[in-house]
């Protein structure tokens, strides 16, 4: 091509940023303005009946929800990080107790274990899918283990059948963090469905969205009810009761949605399928590009299962380009096409894991490791290998995947000027 690069002064590939998200449609407009114009926005009341639960959007909502993940219940929350917590509250986990988790992950799949006192344990991921390992969850497992939170990062299941087995060995619970998977599928059954409960995200750039909020999805009645009054301020409304109790050994939070929030729900899950499969057809579109590219691994998705693509993820092998992954990712970004290196450093390599050490530390912490090291999988990915991009998603089209197969190509062939 022997064009300059854009990072060294020359033209770039794309010059008008990737269509935006999320998609907000008529229909989303039309349930905001009803809400607006009912004036009620919230409708939690601590009285019997009804409202209790919530108002009418949030309970058509988590009907919505249960319907098609086929749950018995769902349980609306204001982020996933407040369902997460509640998830680990509800399970049964309790002060100095400890909780498996992957350390490639958004930062609440750990701090919700440090929210309820109890400590987060870091397990290593598989190097093609990203998830927790199962072959190295068993050596983390301690008398004071009681749940293990697997993570469907970036939207490909977690090897889920293994992880049961474990857990069911050990008598641990299974908490399924789907807040980038909701709609994937691992082997016929969708996604927090699998595990004792399961929760999702529908922050702004999540595959659907109500601005902020969650959903603790799950068929065991305990759960259900725990979760419900950890996000209501620990309050319960017993059957046959007039006023309203609290039951002591629940510490409860305002963790509820709103109206708006659960308006914008409904529409929006109405359309999952539908969003989910143009980001597939994107996917697919853009990993077939990439095949004949030396050095570029796109997503992989093992037999039986659906990957539902929040990010696309590429894995980066240095030695076959010769080019650092940082610097390639940073030519890219000049040419236009926004990528990220790394995704998150390793949570256990964060501040509150060393200079900030919560206190529960002084009294349950002891022999648990958080330093560089223990973790090599994810530590390599975040260094070296894993790059990724968050455009290929709808409204974008096959074109828009053409610009980022044509400016990584433009790198390729014009890598001497950076070698220089």
């Amino acid at each position: 091509m022997n064009v300059r690069l854009a990072l060294l002064g020359g033209q770039k590939v794309r010059e008008k940023p990737f269509p935006p998200h999320p998609i907000i449609g008529e229909e989303e407009k039309r349930a905001v303005m009803e809400v607006l114009e009912s004036s009620k926005l919230s409708t939690f009341i601590a009285q019997p009946g009804e409202h209790f639960l919530g108002g009418a959007k949030i309970r058509q909502f988590e009907k919505d929800f249960a319907s098609y993940f086929d749950t018995k219940y769902a349980v609306a929350f204001n982020s996933a990080t407040s369902a997460l917590h509640a998830a680990v509250v509800a399970c049964g986990t309790k002060a100095g107790e400890e909780v498996l988790v992957p350390p490639y992950t958004f930062t609440s799949t750990a701090t919700c274990a440090l929210m309820n006192n109890s400590i987060p344990v870091f397990v290593d991921i598989q190097p093609d899918i990203f998830c927790m390992d199962p072959a190295k969850i068993e050596q983390a497992i301690k008398p004071q283990t009681r749940a293990i939170i697997p993570v469907h990062l970036f939207g490909h299941p977690a090897d889920m059948d293994e992880i049961l087995v474990i857990a069911k060995k050990h008598g641990l619970k299974v908490i399924e963090d789907c807040a980038q998977a909701p709609g994937a599928l691992y082997k016929g059954n969708l996604v927090g469905t699998i595990g004792d409960c399961g929760v999702f995200s529908f922050q702004e750039t999540k595959n659907i969205m109500t601005g902020e909020g969650g959903m603790l999805i799950t068929s065991n009645d305990e759960i259900a009810e725990i979760a419900r009054m950890v996000r209501n301020h620990g309050e319960v409304i017993l059957e046959g009761q007039k006023q309203r109790t609290y039951k002591a050994d629940i510490l409860g939070w305002g963790y509820r949605m709103t109206e708006l929030e659960a308006a914008l729900g409904i529409e929006q899950l109405r359309k999952l399928d539908r969003l989910n499969n143009q980001r597939i057809d994107l996917a697919n579109y853009l990993s077939e590009k990439l095949k004949g590219l030396d050095g570029f691994t796109p997503p992989v998705v093992r037999s039986h299962n659906k990957h539902v693509y929040y990010v696309f993820p590429i894995r980066y092998d240095e030695s076959k380009t010769g080019i650092s992954r940082d610097l390639f990712v940073k030519a890219l970004v000049a040419e236009g096409i926004p990528f990220g290196a790394g995704y998150v450093r390793p949570l256990y390599l964060n501040p509150i894991y060393h200079e900030n050490k919560p206190f529960i530390y002084n009294y349950y912490g002891k022999g648990i490791k958080y330093e560089k090291g223990i973790c090599q999988v994810t530590e390599r990915l975040y260094e070296k290998e894993l790059m990724l991009t968050a455009v290929c998603r709808p409204p974008a089209t096959q074109k828009d995947m053409d610009d980022i197969v044509r400016a990584i190509s433009k790198i390729l062939e014009n890598r001497g000027e950076l070698k220089a």
